[in-house]
Parts: structure tokens; C-alpha cells; sequence
């Protein structure tokens, strides 16, 4: 069952979402107990031993409820919880749904009185330890698990998927302006001022790790970069939600978004040809996205419960055949469903991302990008 309401401080959407429970068995005759084996009578009472410990672990070792903001979309958080539950029938799911930005700042609002357990989507590998102060040192038991270089980066981000920078090209409009939009260099055709979007990358993560990729292709505040950037804030409409910048471009309000592909895939998989999803031919790059715990939080068993089956192969094989394949994990041992939307790595040109140096300059990045947006305003 799924449930939403929509709350009056900022824009912030809770969903509940619990799995039914199952009935019960019933009581075999004295006459059937008299007729079973022993062989049958151990294997049942193991199964019943087996249930009894699940059982015992959803309901007294986790609780039976947890509460998650998250930046993810819905279909998303629609996989997450549906698999999750099939593991854990008993806990219920709260979803408080917003930005990384937004759900940080109310986290950090609710320090004393915490009611978030775990956040998912939005906290990213160049964070560094900016939000110290309101997540636990803690990270999932399959950290060693994950592929090379998605390793926790702080002690407290478990990373459980990648976010690939892409261009969401509205093809019909593009065709109208006679253009063929692959490069960065094509994003700055007088033709599409006004029609490229963009998220806040002070709140929003999938802005920032656009702008990540221009740095990683153009140089870590290079002047190389900023050249680049200043000419394209000439064509860019800057929004505050990340949905828009595939959502209004397949409505017609832009040309181009820049954009994740698994946000921007999805239009095609709910049987939309109207956008495309490409990568820039001048190289992408993702950045690894985690999950993490909230410091004091009221139900800490089911957080962690809830971030292992994420991380787990398991958790993120059966999610991705749920989703069909429209979001990229880090589990090294997860399997990817032969129906994936996504193209496989190999059929991407990848550019290296300066993880670290991009943590470190991240604050000063955004002022001059504020600096130089206030100069197109």
C-alpha cells in the first residue's frame, strides 16, 4: 500500500509503503503426526526453526518500522521498499521524499529530536565530512564488496550506486532547431539560449555532479573551465528541482537537460521516444552515491538492516530486475538483468574523476559559480 502526503515545510512528500503479512499454517491431525517420518519431522522442524529465527530477527533485533529521507525517484524507492519487504514483510517503510540539500538541513533542524534513521540518494563520494555532525560513523558489512574505488570515502557513506552524467535531448525540438547535440561544445549554439536546464548545484546533487564532469573534462578550476562555463550559463535556465531537467524537457519546456541517466532513462522505459539519453562524446563520469545513518536515531536496527540489504548482491540483484536495469550498482557481485535499459560500461567513454581534489574545492567551486551565475542574472 502506498500513501502520500504532502507536508507544509518545504517540498518535502512522505510515502508510506508496508507489505502485507502472511497467514498461518495449519495444525496437522494427531493421525498425520503419527503417519510422518522422522526424516520429514526434522526437515519441518528445521523450516520452523528457520522462520522462527526470521522472524525473531525482523520483529525483536530490528523493529517494525523505519524512516528514510531520500532524494531518489519513486520508481526507486517503489523498488527499494517492495524487495526490501519481501526479505523484512514486517517493517514498515516511511519515505520522506526532497533534495540532499533539503533533507540535510532538516535533518541537521531535528538534531534534538531525531526522526530520520537513513537517508538514500544525494550524499556523494566528494562530500568529504561535511555532514559530520549528523551521521554515524557506520558503514554496511559488505564495504569490502563493492567494486574498486566505491569503497566507503568517510567512515559513513555506504556507496550502493553510481549517477552517470548525461544529456537529455528533447529529439523533436532539437530537430526543429536543426541541431545534433553531442558535445559540450554543442551546448553553446546561440540557437538554444534559454533552453538548456540545470538544478542548483548547492542543493542539489545531481546539478553538482554535472558539475563535476565539466571540471573532470575541462580541468579543476582551470580557466579552461570557467571559460567554458561562463559561455554556457548564456543558454542555461537554472531550477530548483532535479526532475524538471528531464521531466520539462520532455514536456517541451527546454531542449536539453543536463541531467543522470537513471532519472532521464526512465522516460523511454514508461514508453516515451520523445527524449534520448546521451552521453557527452567528450567523456563522462558518475559519481558514487551512498546511504547513510543518522546520528541517535529511533530505529537504528532497521537502519542498518535496510542499508545491508541496499549494499548486499542480493539486495541490489533483486532491485535491479525490478527496475529493469536502470540504475547502475557497486555490489562487484551483483548480476544486471539481461533486459537493462542502461548501456553496459563498455559502450560509454568514461573520463577520470579527481574525487578528491573535488571534495576539497567543492565550497570554493560553488562560490565562484554563484559569483559568476549573479553576473548572467
Amino acid at each position: 500500500m502506498k500513501k502520500i502526503i504532502s507536508l507544509m515545510l518545504g517540498a518535502f512528500m512522505v510515502i508510506t509503503l508496508t507489505a502485507c503479512g502472511g497467514g498461518g499454517t495449519a495444525n496437522n491431525t494427531q493421525e498425520e503426526k503419527k503417519e510422518e517420518t522422522k526424516e520429514e519431522a526434522t526437515t519441518e522442524t528445521k523450516e520452523e526453526t528457520k522462520e522462527e529465527t526470521k522472524e525473531e530477527t525482523t520483529k525483536e533485533d530490528i523493529g517494525d518500522k523505519v524512516v528514510l529521507y531520500s532524494s531518489m525517484t519513486e520508481y526507486d524507492l517503489e523498488a527499494l521498499t517492495e524487495c526490501f519487504n519481501e526479505v523484512y514483510p514486517d517493517v514498515e517503510v516511511e519515505i520522506v521524499a526532497g533534495s540532499v540539500g533539503e533533507y540535510t538541513s532538516r535533518i541537521t533542524a531535528e538534531a534534538g529530536n531525531p526522526q530520520c534513521d537513513v537517508t538514500w540518494g544525494g550524499l556523494m563520494d566528494t562530500d568529504g565530512d561535511r555532514y559530520a555532525d549528523i551521521f554515524q560513523k557506520w558503514v554496511t558489512e559488505y564495504d569490502d564488496e563493492m567494486m574498486d574505488g566505491y569503497a566507503t570515502p568517510n567512515g559513513m557513506y555506504s556507496m550502493d550506486h553510481l549517477s552517470t552524467v548525461v544529456f537529455c535531448v528533447n529529439k523533436e525540438l532539437e530537430k526543429e532547431l536543426g541541431l545534433d547535440i553531442r558535445s559540450y561544445e554543442d551546448l553553446l549554439d546561440p540557437k538554444l539560449k534559454g533552453k538548456i536546464v540545470l538544478s542548483d548545484p548547492n542543493s542539489s546533487s545531481a546539478a553538482w555532479n554535472n558539475l563535476c564532469n565539466i571540471f573532470s573534462v575541462f580541468g579543476v578550476d582551470t580557466d579552461e573551465a570557467w571559460d567554458y562555463i561562463d559561455k554556457l550559463m548564456d543558454n542555461l535556465v537554472v531550477v530548483e528541482k532535479s526532475s524538471a531537467c528531464f521531466n520539462s524537457v520532455h514536456d517541451g519546456e527546454y531542449v536539453v537537460g543536463l541531467t543522470y541517466e537513471d532519472g532521464a532513462i526512465k522516460l523511454n522505459q514508461n514508453g516515451s521516444d520523445v527524449t534520448e539519453v546521451r552521453y557527452p562524446e567528450d567523456g563522462t563520469s558518475a559519481f558514487a552515491a551512498g546511504m547513510a545513518i543518522v546520528k541517535d536515531c529511533p530505529h537504528p536496527e532497521a537502519a542498518k538492516a535496510l542499508v545491508n540489504f541496499v549494499c548486499s548482491s542480493e539486495g541490489q540483484t533483486a532491485m535491479a530486475e525490478y527496475m529493469e536495469g536502470t540504475l547502475r550498482f557497486t555490489n562487484k557481485n551483483y548480476k544486471t538483468p539481461e533486459n537493462a535499459w542502461l548501456p553496459s560500461s563498455e559502450e560509454i567513454k568514461w573520463v577520470t574523476r579527481p574525487v578528491a581534489e573535488l571534495a576539497e574545492k567543492k565550497d570554493a567551486l560553488l562560490e565562484k559559480w554563484n559569483e559568476k551565475l549573479g553576473q548572467h542574472q
